[in-house]
């Protein structure tokens, strides 16, 4: 279908000085959908669309309004906005006459003890109560209780309140203003109000190609079947029995973006049909479900239901494929406990390797943090010492990687306005982009990483990057760092993190020190996770330490202790 451009104007951040600056981001919305996504509108979404452009600049902007607040009904006498430039009746009016607003909606005792106040109802229902020997001093919610057999259909608010009273108008097009904000954000979790005050106005973007074969939806169907998700997520969320979404779930699709959505769904509703009882319906939830965490939590279900060989055996499957740190711990756990009931051999228990430890006794700083105190004690010309936590082992890969990370890949990007790809931490972001990040890694083992990692670094800077933290990465660590950390090692660490990038992102030691003088052999850095008095190391920091004393890569804990205390805490 082949649509005008209704707005006219090149997608761009608004300038929050400008009163009106929702209006402008709502406009980069519809102009953006309108233009990339024409052939997923119906003939009357794109009329609509464009009849948006039509509208006088008031009525536009008290629609933008009402779209960004919650629910669809809205007392006229509460729409206050002195920005508008005319008053709301008359934008009011014109967005009635248009059709974008039904002036005298039908509306539920629900909807009306939403919409007005205990203060306002009460004269209303007072005879009422006192017919059904109700006081009437009752709370809301039990009045509201009250009056629902009464009052099971609904009305106009005239016929609710009398005349006279503040009117209510209802908009007749927020299932379009949602389809479009799937569009825009590929996800219904982003509300206007984030795009409006957070997503626009204070960070750079990276610009990245969009074509009609990158975008997440290629047909209008693939729309549909979000939307059919997101409302069974919604039916979750509030309460509806699992039993009852269950049948509303769609079947599987070929697109991998859409597939993943339906596997996180799939994730809630096994949660939800354990907690209910419902313990067949879980298994029947999680095993369809590929997300990584379905697994761990189907094989637990199948040992509270004593069906240990059926666990067994999907263990033993699972067990073969290249699982992360976390999975691989929790898997083994489980063959442990089965292999005994089973028959089967359990698998051999390694010892953990031994986690290189010192202790330091320092003076209590009067302000800072204990990572700052080690930092500053350790810090030599000869030896500098940086507080990086996890920024630097992630920039260097964010900016080696750069390219990679903002490649146009099928439902990574929907708009220009993205920190990183939506894909991040999913399970196929690697396998959608094997052969561009071993490339990447080909640069490590050629040499030529560094001049890479430098020009990103250099042509980049600024630009929000999901691995990058700029004003922590300054050239000075990026330059020392790249002359002390071999290759071989950053290989190690960038591989780790693929693995599992919502796991492996966090977990890295606070300080790096650095020995750029060093030549007897040894590695010219090395990794210290601090911890004060009575803080205790955590899984995830763990299995990064355990991972660096197999790999040879040089680590340690640091236990800090204070001069002013007798006795360590």
């Amino acid at each position: 279908m082949a649509v005008r451009n209704p707005t006219h104007r090149p997608s761009g951040t608004a300038d929050l000085n400008n009163p009106l600056y929702y209006l402008e981001n709502m406009e980069t919305v519809v102009d953006w959908v309108y233009r990339h996504h024409p052939d997923l509108l119906t003939p009357a979404e794109g009329d609509r669309l464009a009849d948006f452009a039509r509208l006088t600049v008031p009525a536009r902007a008290l629609l933008t309004r009402m779209v960004m607040r919650s629910g669809e009904l809205f007392r006229t006498d509460k729409l206050h906005y002195p920005e508008l430039g005319a008053p709301a009746s008359q934008a009011l009016a014109e967005l009635a006459g248009t059709g974008w607003l039904d002036a005298e909606p039908s509306v539920s005792l629900d909807d009306l003890f939403r919409l007005f106040t205990l203060a306002e109802l009460r004269p209303v229902f007072a005879d009422t109560l006192k017919g059904a020997g109700a006081p009437p001093s009752l709370p809301k919610a039990q009045m509201r209780e009250t009056l629902r057999a009464r009052f099971p259909d609904a009305r106009s608010i005239e016929d609710w309140l009398g005349a006279g009273q503040p009117g209510v108008v209802k908009l007749n097009t927020m299932a379009l203003f949602d389809r479009i904000r799937l569009m825009f954000f590929g996800n219904l979790r982003q509300t206007w109000s984030d795009f409006v005050l957070v997503e626009l106005g204070h960070q750079r973007y990276e610009t990245v190609p969009f074509t009609p074969e990158s975008r997440a939806f290629q047909h209008r169907a693939e729309v549909d079947l979000y939307l059919t998700m997101h409302q069974c997520r919604q039916w979750l969320d509030d309460g509806l029995p699992a039993r009852e979404v269950w049948p509303e779930v769609p079947p599987p699709s070929d697109n991998a973006w859409l597939a993943s959505r339906r596997d996180r769904l799939l994730l809630e509703l096994g949660r939800q049909a354990e907690r209910q009882g419902d313990r067949e319906l879980a298994l029947k939830a999680l095993s369809e479900s590929s997300h990584r965490e379905a697994r761990l939590k189907q094989l637990r279900l199948l040992e509270r239901m004593k069906r240990f060989g059926q666990a067994w055996e999907i263990a033993i499957a699972w067990d073969a494929q290249d699982l992360s740190d976390a999975e691989n711990q929790g898997l083994a756990r489980i063959l442990r406990r089965l292999a005994p009931k089973v028959g089967g051999p359990a698998p051999v228990r390694t010892d953990s390797p031994t986690l290189r430890e010192t202790v330091l006794t320092l003076p209590r700083p009067e302000a800072g943090s204990v990572e700052h105190a080690v930092q500053q004690h350790l810090s030599r010309p000869d030896a500098p010492a940086y507080y990086v936590e996890n920024t630097l082992i992630n920039g260097l890969f964010g900016l080696l990687c750069w390219q990679t990370i903002f490649a146009p890949v099928p439902g990574a990007f929907f708009h220009p306005f993205h920190v990183g790809p939506a894909d991040l931490t999913r399970e196929d972001f690697v396998s959608r982009r094997r052969l561009a990040l071993e490339q990447a890694f080909g640069y490590l083992q050629d040499g030529s990483y560094r001049q890479r990692i430098l020009e990103n670094y250099r042509a980049k800077y600024g630009i929000s990057n999901p691995f990058v933290v700029w004003p922590v990465l300054t050239e000075d660590l990026l330059e020392v760092a790249l002359d002390c950390l071999p290759a071989v090692d950053l290989e190690k660490l960038f591989r780790r993190l693929l693995r599992n990038i919502r796991e492996h992102r966090s977990g890295l030691p606070d300080l790096i020190r650095f020995f750029p003088n060093r030549n007897d052999g040894q590695k010219r850095y090395e990794l210290i996770e601090v911890k004060g008095p009575g803080d205790r190391l955590q899984d995830h920091q763990i299995r990064w330490l355990e991972f660096f004393s197999v790999e040879g890569i040089p680590a340690s804990v640091c236990y800090v202790r204070w001069q002013d205390s007798e006795a360590p805490e």
